[in-house]
């Protein structure tokens, strides 16, 4: 029952954090994930082989204590965008703010929850939404491609440096497989310092 809703989070949560992207692009002038039907919630529309299968499996794999994933980019045209400097970025960050968004709203219920509700399967439940998202937040923020925060990087580098964004984007592969497997692990152990931060329960 637990693994079930599990991957229903996973899902919705990454489903969630694509639209989102779409909606801050269409909030900037862009209508190119409007016209495609991917401002919706129906998971199909946007699933993704590596990011929404062969990802999660690697690290179930290789026993990882978090399972993430992501969904099919949805498709934008930056040109369209009212913000030309930094729209790119917030669109981009969109995604890691609706997680964010979510573990909060959660977070805060499941702090705030009434006492009959404790010896229940919601706090279990809540707690699980709480993580997934957090988890998904801090693996999106960061700077490497396609990651989302590999964006507000190439916004805030200058022109002078154009040097430094080709060689990421040329060695991108290398740098998520790099940050995957070295470095996300230790990223992960911040988790339950925010969750208890949020929730005021020790994870």
């Amino acid at each position: 029952m637990l693994v079930i809703f599990q991957v229903i989070v996973l899902i919705y949560s990454v489903v969630i954090h694509e639209v989102s992207h779409g909606l801050a692009a269409y909030a900037m002038g862009d209508d190119t994930a409007k016209n495609m039907g991917r401002l919706t919630l129906n998971p199909i529309r946007h699933l993704d082989m590596f990011g929404s299968v062969l990802l999660p499996f690697f690290l179930f794999v290789i026993r990882s204590p978090f399972i993430v994933g992501y969904a099919k980019p949805v498709p934008y045209n930056p040109y369209n965008l009212s913000d030309q400097r930094w729209g790119p970025a917030k669109v981009a960050l969109a995604g890691p703010a609706s997680n964010i968004a979510l573990a909060v709203l959660f977070g805060l219920v499941l702090r705030f929850m009434p006492d009959v509700f404790s010896s229940a399967f919601v706090p279990e439940l809540f707690s699980v939404i709480v993580v997934f998202n957090l988890v998904l937040a801090i693996f999106n923020l960061f700077p490497v491609p396609p990651l989302d925060g590999h964006w507000l990087l190439m916004s805030v580098l200058p022109e002078s440096l154009n040097w430094l964004k080709v060689m990421i984007y040329r060695s991108s592969i290398f740098l998520f497989i790099i940050f995957l497997i070295f470095i996300f692990p230790f990223v992960l152990k911040i988790i339950p310092f925010f969750f208890e931060l949020i929730t005021g329960i020790r994870y």
